[in-house]
């Protein structure tokens, strides 16, 4: 894919020409994200130092951007969630939304924390694998409707609240939240992964 498709329906915008809260934004991204982004594999911006994937459209909107980055951070820092059902609710939300970019971003964190090519498979198909079980199964079932839904029954509730808690609950709209953002910017951009 060339550089120029990258963008999807945005140009990729050239960091030469951003104004100065772009250029704010630009910064603590490279320095951040873009950064961890090229510790774990995943390209998060071109060769010539132009933003990819949702990185790219958040130059549309510093300030907005800047308090959903914060959101991440605090949301990602904070969570009482385990790493493995953080990222079943991430690759549940992504899947849903049919993100290319966060699932190829994804994809490899998964395999790491131990999940099997076709778990990762299926959620980011946006399913709930048959093979997750107990808290994981429970908490993913309940991610599931409520991405698909916008309700969770009550023995999805029940057993997901068993698994994780009340402020575990909370801790999973939050992190839905923060993807469903990123990922409805990147499904109305049509922001492609590299």
């Amino acid at each position: 894919m060339s550089a120029a498709d990258l963008g999807g329906r945005l140009p990729l915008a050239d960091p030469v020409h951003l104004d100065p809260a772009q250029r704010d934004l630009y910064d603590h991204l490279m320095s951040t994200w873009v950064k961890f982004a090229d510790s774990i594999g995943v390209q998060a911006a071109t060769e010539d130092k132009r933003l990819i994937g949702p990185f790219n459209a958040l130059l549309l909107h510093p300030e907005l951007a800047t308090s959903i980055s914060d959101l991440q951070v605090a949301e990602s820092a904070g969570t009482t969630l385990s790493p493995r059902i953080r990222q079943i609710a991430i690759l549940l939300t992504g899947g849903v939304w049919r993100a290319d970019y966060e699932l190829y971003a994804q994809f490899g964190q998964a395999r790491e924390l131990g999940f099997s090519e076709e778990e990762v498979i299926r959620l980011c198909a946006g399913e709930v694998p048959e093979s997750l079980v107990g808290d994981e199964h429970a908490v993913a079932e309940a991610a599931w409707q409520l991405a698909t839904k916008h309700r969770v029954d009550d023995d999805a509730y029940s057993a997901a609240v068993a698994a994780v808690g009340p402020e575990g609950l909370f801790d999973l709209c939050m992190v839905m939240g923060v993807y469903h953002a990123m990922c409805s910017l990147m499904a109305l951009f049509e922001v492609p992964a590299p």
